[in-house]
C-alpha cells in the first residue's frame, strides 16, 4: 500500500507535510523545554507582568488566587507553576 506525498503549497514555496509537521513538532518540543526549566523556579514579578499581562497578575493577586512565593525588598516574585495554571483556567470577569 502506497502512502500518498501531501504537500503544503504556499506562494513561494512546497513543502512535504511530513517535513511541515517534523518542523513544527521540533519548533514545539524547544519551546516545551523552556517552558519545564522555567516551570521549576519562581519569576520575578516583571517578568510575570510581561508574560501573563500585568492587569491579569494584579488581579490574581487582588482576588486571592496568587500569592507571592518570596517578597524582599525591591522585589516580588511568584511561582511560574501557579502563573501557568491561572492562565489555563476558565475565569468569569463579571462576577
Amino acid at each position: 500500500m502506497n502512502t500518498p506525498i501531501l504537500r503544503l503549497e504556499t506562494s513561494d514555496k512546497c513543502v512535504k507535510y511530513e517535513t511541515l509537521i517534523e518542523d513544527l513538532a521540533q519548533a514545539l518540543a524547544s519551546r516545551l523545554a523552556v517552558e519545564l526549566k522555567n516551570s521549576s523556579g519562581t519569576i520575578s514579578q516583571r517578568k510575570a507582568f510581561t508574560l501573563f499581562g500585568a492587569a491579569n497578575v494584579r488581579r490574581w493577586r487582588r482576588t486571592g488566587m496568587l500569592v507571592p512565593a518570596a517578597k524582599r525588598p525591591g522585589k516580588i516574585e511568584y511561582k511560574y507553576s501557579d502563573l501557568k495554571l491561572l492562565q489555563q483556567r476558565n475565569q468569569d470577569y463579571f462576577k
